[in-house]
């Protein structure tokens, strides 16, 4: 009886095991694969339109700012300094009066070249009337010829006095007017480097200020050697725009002409100085500041033009899915012509209107069903 137990309990208990084996792999076998088309439901991603329009053939460079006139302003002679007509930073126009210096020396010095001028004047009027004197009485033998060469000799040089003293005096005037310092053009000043009181040397190494014009204003850059045959080509044609923009606010464009070519390319680089004129009338651009230059050269029309961001490199070249009506992706190969920005033009394998996959990409498959999380997006592309 007693094995007749065991023998009864042993099978009971192997029955048991077997059906927890099985039942263990039932339940394997019944769960999903973690991915595939058939698994995971709808894939969530941002999409972009595909449009037809025109876009610019341009160059994109660096380029530095800087102003069309720019003049250090020097004293032309030593003096005291009187009175600053302007506040550092003020806009100055041409003619205004920037800096006087003490003309007191300089009047006495005119007074006096003029006092001299006077005596010499004088002077020689009488030597003029002595010579014709003279000339009468060596006609009648009453004087000999050597005075009357004298004294015509002591008459022309006077006459020669009378106009260096001219000379000074128009010296003395000059002066006069160089201590009275006027703008030289219309522009913008810079940081003062003297005060009121301080002792100005004439041609001074550090000039008194700093006057650069602001509008209009040029704009340099680099092209290289390769793109001067198209852009002489296109300047001959009528010109050639050039937009530039501060790096740190894009949305902020100003439009130019490009105005100069350098005559040389440089060899160490490989490229040509370029510069456009801007009428800068908003003053956006500053001197010495670096901005983004797009050079315009031309244009295609009717180009089929993708975001950038839906555009994807694979083993056998560049592609994009494509969201079809029923809201599945297809996986398209494409040929792409050139990117402007966040705008890719696209030569081959898509047209205006279809709608592109621009993130979630990987998490795609061909064929999987995906749902859009930016209509938004989708409608304005």
């Amino acid at each position: 009886m007693r094995r007749s137990f065991v023998s009864v309990v042993l099978v009971t208990a192997l029955a048991a095991a077997g059906c927890t084996s099985e039942g263990h792999t039932a339940v394997s076998a019944q769960t999903p694969p973690a991915g595939g088309r058939g698994g995971g439901g709808a894939v969530p991603v941002a999409v972009g339109k595909v449009v037809q329009k025109t876009m610019p053939v341009d160059l994109r460079v660096i380029g530095a700012v800087e102003p069309q006139k720019t003049v250090e302003v020097r004293a032309q002679l030593t003096g005291q300094l009187m009175t600053i007509g302007f506040k550092e930073g003020d806009d100055v126009k041409q003619g205004d009066v920037l800096f006087t210096l003490d003309r007191r020396p300089l009047d006495a010095a005119l007074k006096q070249a003029e006092a001299n001028l006077q005596r010499d004047v004088a002077q020689s009027a009488n030597a003029d009337v002595q010579a014709q004197r003279l000339t009468d009485l060596a006609q009648r033998g009453i004087v000999s010829r050597d005075q009357l060469d004298t004294q015509k000799a002591t008459a022309a040089a006077l006459a020669g006095t009378i106009e260096a003293d001219r000379a000074a005096v128009e010296n003395a005037r000059i002066q006069i007017e160089y201590a009275t310092i006027t703008a030289p053009l219309t522009g913008r000043t810079g940081r003062l480097m003297v005060h009121e009181g301080s002792l100005i040397r004439a041609n001074d190494t550090t000039p008194m200020v700093v006057i650069n014009q602001l509008s209009p204003i040029n704009v340099t850059f680099a092209v290289a050697e390769a793109q001067l045959a198209p852009l002489k080509r296109y300047l001959q044609q009528g010109g050639v725009a050039v937009d530039v923009a501060p790096p740190s606010d894009a949305s902020s464009k100003s439009r130019g002409t490009v105005t100069f070519i350098d005559n040389s390319v440089d060899p160490t680089t490989g490229t040509i100085k370029v510069k456009g004129t801007f009428p800068n009338t908003d003053r956006l651009l500053w001197p010495g500041q670096f901005v983004n230059v797009v050079l315009t050269l031309s244009a295609d029309k009717d180009a089929i033009v993708a975001p950038t961001a839906a555009v994807q490199t694979g083993q056998d070249g560049q592609y994009v899915f494509v969201i079809k009506q029923d809201q599945s992706a297809e996986m398209r190969p494409i040929e792409v012509g050139r990117t402007v920005g966040n705008e890719t033009i696209v030569t081959k394998g898509l047209q205006a209107d279809e709608v592109v996959v621009t993130d979630g990409h990987l998490r795609l498959t061909p064929g999987a069903k995906v749902t859009v999380r930016n209509e938004g997006e989708r409608s304005g592309q």
